[in-house]
């Protein structure tokens, strides 16, 4: 019950603004979100490759209904893709297709997200297509698979909680085209599509992730990045894939910002090949209410810095 309603005011207008304006907020959004500034981003970044990381780095934003806020994203994008070229960054960068003008017009939103992968192309660096709620599933994957029909620096994600998956997964994998970000789903789906239960999301994530791993898939091109904090997920993926001779640089694990940061060094010093997730920008509240209702223990922190405990 919680979780579903932090998700809802995760899109209510009235607690952006209440949230946005309440300090302990902005102290505890920053345990999540680099910063709101490109800088900050960067500095994030920088910080992160020292320990041996790798970077996706999100200019945070979704559901624009302005084609002005919507061009403001994609030149955002553009920028900073020039600066991580320019200082030798190891990052790429993920977008939301919603912050990109999708409820506007699709075309327009495909022109969009067109000129960022190949701004990335020209940088050799790497987009990915996050996915949304369950109604934008298949504008994303239609969008992504035009997108592979000219360039193969993107990729995108799949929601293991989403009934559908497996074979849309497959599909993807078929046809070539699967480079593939696997993640739980942090959106509130009704049960007649997606798995409510723990255990049985778990199950998903991990069938998933050894289809990507099959030899058959990868003898198709297919790349995994397994989206998990799980360890009884991503240990599991760790010994399948070490079980089939995987390659450790054909596959990877991603962490969001600001979560098991000791995990990650440990994993690191294993030899893991590890991405973090890392948003920036404004428009961070909706981000903010998704990672407080993935975890009790989130909501805690922030519950008791509001407090000033």
């Amino acid at each position: 019950m919680l979780r579903h309603a932090l998700i809802a005011l995760s899109h209510s207008e009235t607690m952006r603004r209440m949230t946005s304006d309440f300090p302990p907020a902005r102290r505890m959004a920053r345990r999540f979100v680099a910063g709101e500034k490109r800088e900050d981003a960067l500095t994030v970044i920088q910080q992160l490759n020292a320990m041996g990381a790798l970077v996706t780095l999100d200019y945070l934003g979704e559901h624009v209904t302005d084609k002005s806020l919507a061009r403001t994203s994609a030149r955002e994008y553009e920028a900073v893709l020039g600066e991580i070229a320019a200082r030798g960054l190891k990052s790429g960068v993920s977008l939301k297709l919603s912050a990109m003008g999708l409820h506007i017009d699709e075309a327009f939103c495909y022109q969009n997200v067109r000129k960022v992968v190949a701004v990335a192309a020209q940088k050799e660096r790497f987009v990915r297509i996050d996915i949304e709620e369950s109604a934008l599933v298949d504008i994303t994957i239609e969008i992504y698979r035009r997108l592979r029909e000219e360039f193969d620096n993107v990729g995108m994600a799949l929601q293991a909680y989403l009934h559908r998956t497996r074979d849309d997964l497959q599909s993807l994998i078929d046809d070539g085209v699967a480079d593939i970000r696997l993640v739980k789903g942090a959106y509130d789906e009704p049960p007649e599509i997606a798995w409510q239960d723990r255990k049985k999301i778990q199950q998903e994530m991990i069938a998933l992730a050894k289809m990507m791993l099959s030899p058959d898939a990868r003898a198709k091109g297919a790349r995994m990045a397994l989206g998990s904090h799980d360890d009884m997920i991503y240990n599991e993926v760790i010994a399948c894939a070490n079980e089939q001779g995987v390659d450790p640089q054909h596959w990877e694990i991603q962490f969001l910002y600001g979560i098991r940061r000791d995990e990650l060094k440990r994993l690191l010093s294993d030899g893991i090949r590890m991405r973090v997730y890392v948003p920036y920008g404004g428009s961070w509240y909706p981000y903010f209410m998704r990672r407080l209702a993935e975890r009790p223990a989130n909501l805690l922190f922030f519950l008791r810095a509001a407090a000033g405990k």
